[in-house]
């Protein structure tokens, strides 16, 4: 939601629809770089790097968001077009951080003026990739999630009867993508505009710093690796699809069975892909049709992509007598009545990663019983809850967990906090946990049950949602709705130095209670977005009290406090105010002691 209000913003929507409709008719684009370095796109790209949690983090010039944040909106459009007339990366900073196995990943940090320029290459390079890419295929692209990845592979299990899985794993994907054959993709895409591509090609070829220049892969950190990972993959999408799923028929079949049973008696072999960025399986009916896929795909990768897999890890699994893991959950084909289904829950790796990241938590309420870190042990909870309650067996399994943890929990927090059955809970607590499981109470806060979690249904993603489309974005608009448990987990997870623990409490309770929502505008809030008013301010008598607190987003909030009008005028306009948002506004700034917006402001 704040995505598309972005592109309203700064103008960019039609410019994207009309990318990606030209891209869905097969064109070629060689007008892109002036698209990428406009004024509106290079702005948007700013805003977006400015949410995300990574601008804080430096790269080998020692600069973040905040020496950005100083410039003017002039001088940071010069800055980036000015750049990108002889473009020459800086350095990138090598970070490695630790895999679930023990092993170290490499994370290439580029500099932040140079991450917000890639961010201006994916802007404008999205719509079209997303035009090509396949529907199944579920990482890092706009919507999607690794929920929708399960859902497929379950509803093949289920549905289809799909029982054995060729499970691929591509050895150092991100390390070893070959830069020409990148290329090549790209200007197969309709992506041939020299500038860009000549871009694209030093932004690969970036030095590291310590390290040198890099012959071949994507740097994992990067902005643009994501979509350029998702390119390089899309012609495996493609080619596994190709091979049965949409195999042209000479005879139009109208019946599925029908159309089934006529490639069954061809030499074709049957199998579905769901891939989630390198991550990715293949489903058949037999052992046989399997072995032929696992030797097919590892043949195409190695001669068309240039990529070896990794033997030790990529084999083949008979879900009616073994587990596959994908995604963090573990899958299986369990008998049920007269079928079989898939019966999902968490890998045991994972499971025990749980367990020393609940303990880290606890451990760390007992050495400082305080409402933040309270809040951050209920953000954890709600988190891992949210993520693995996709799972068919993740009662069980959370069951399991919290018996393992009853007496490191209790021991450690007895003397710390009040155990027993919550009395009086705030409205979130109520809202997503049941009242009959005991927990402690620390600083005011009730500790959320690690047990108490139900199985939610795995939805399919709906290829109607698109951001990309009107249509799309009118059922975005209508029907998605921010994930509440995920936007109030973050809020826990915040640091706000200097608050009453009443506040902290009563601004969970009141983003819950208003399901996310901004109380001015009614936009749908991520947990970045989210500020809270006092609505008559602390300086005039105002308390942290739930009633004196309003949940806004940011840009609304600033505009409350505005005094300049002229920039009053513009933001009115930018936003889209309507008069009963205006209405809305000037209760507050009243409350504030400032003045009313007149609402002629209001585009007509």
């Amino acid at each position: 939601m704040s995505t598309l209000r972005y592109w309203d913003y700064y103008n960019m929507t039609e410019t994207f629809t009309d990318l990606y409709e030209r891209a869905s008719q097969k064109e070629s684009f060689n007008q892109l770089y002036d698209i990428i370095t406009s004024r509106e796109n290079i702005l948007l790209a700013y805003r977006a790097i400015k949410t995300n949690k990574g601008s804080k983090t430096p790269g080998t010039d020692g600069r973040t968001i905040n020496y950005i944040k100083k410039l003017s909106e002039s001088e940071l459009v010069k800055a980036v077009q000015t750049k990108l007339k002889n473009y020459h990366p800086k350095k990138v900073r090598r970070k490695w951080i630790e895999k679930e196995n023990g092993k170290l990943r490499p994370l290439g940090i580029p500099c932040i003026l140079d991450r917000i320029i890639q961010q201006c290459f994916k802007q404008v390079l999205e719509p079209i990739a997303e035009a090509h890419f396949y529907k199944h295929s579920y990482g890092f692209r706009p919507l999607r999630s690794t929920h929708h990845a399960m859902a497929r592979v379950q509803f093949l299990i289920n549905q289809s009867q799909l029982h054995f899985v060729v499970d691929v794993d591509i050895k150092g994907f991100f390390d070893n993508v070959n830069h020409t054959l990148l290329i090549k993709q790209l200007w197969n895409l309709g992506i041939q505009d020299g500038k860009v591509l000549s871009c694209i090609s030093k932004m690969l070829k970036a030095e590291i710093d310590m390290e040198g220049i890099p012959s071949k892969g994507v740097p994992q950190g990067g902005i643009l690796s994501t979509i350029l990972s998702n390119v390089v993959l899309n012609e495996l999408d493609h080619w596994v699809a190709g091979q049965w799923e949409l195999f042209p028929l000479t005879k139009n079949y109208k019946s599925k069975v029908g159309e089934r049973y006529a490639k069954k008696r061809t030499n074709l072999k049957e199998g579905y892909l769901v891939r989630y960025a390198d991550d990715f399986k293949i489903l058949c009916r037999d052992g046989k049709t399997a072995q032929r896929w696992y030797h097919a795909v590892r043949l195409y990768l190695k001669e068309r992509l240039k990529l070896d897999i990794s033997p030790e890890k990529s084999q083949i699994v008979n879900l009616r007598k073994r587990e596959s893991e994908f995604l963090g959950f573990t899958i299986r084909a369990d008998v049920k009545g007269k079928k079989r289904v898939a019966h999902t829950g968490i890998k045991q790796s994972k499971w025990k990663k749980l367990k020393e990241q609940a303990k880290m938590h606890i451990q760390r309420i007992k050495d400082s019983p305080t409402i933040q870190n309270a809040l951050r042990f209920n953000s954890f909870v709600l988190g891992i809850h949210n993520y693995f309650n996709r799972a068919t067996h993740v009662n069980p399994e959370f069951s399991r967990l919290a018996y393992e943890l009853k007496a490191f929990l209790y021991n450690r927090l007895r003397s710390v906090g009040k155990y027993g059955h919550p009395v009086n809970p705030t409205s979130t607590y109520k809202k997503f946990y049941s009242l009959g499981f005991k927990t402690f109470k620390i600083a005011t806060v009730h500790l959320f049950p690690i047990g108490n979690v139900k199985t939610v249904n795995a939805l399919n993603f709906s290829p109607t949602l698109s951001l990309f489309t009107e249509e799309g974005r009118k059922i975005v608009y209508d029907k998605l709705k921010p994930n509440i448990e995920t936007e109030i987990s973050a809020l826990m997870n915040a640091t706000i130095p200097d608050r009453t623990v009443e506040y902290l409490d009563n601004r969970i309770s009141r983003f819950s209670m208003k399901m996310g929502k901004c109380e001015i505008t009614g936009w749908d809030l991520r947990a970045y977005d989210v500020q809270c008013h006092h609505f008559v301010p602390q300086h005039l008598g105002g308390s942290d009290k739930f009633n004196n607190l309003r949940i806004l987003h940011k840009d609304i909030h600033r505009l409350i406090h505005r005094k300049d009008n002229e920039m009053i005028v513009l933001e009115i306009q930018k936003f889209g105010l309507n008069k009963s948002m205006i209405k809305r506004l000037n209760q507050y700034r009243i409350k504030c002691g400032l003045k009313t917006v007149e609402s002629s402001h209001v585009e007509k």
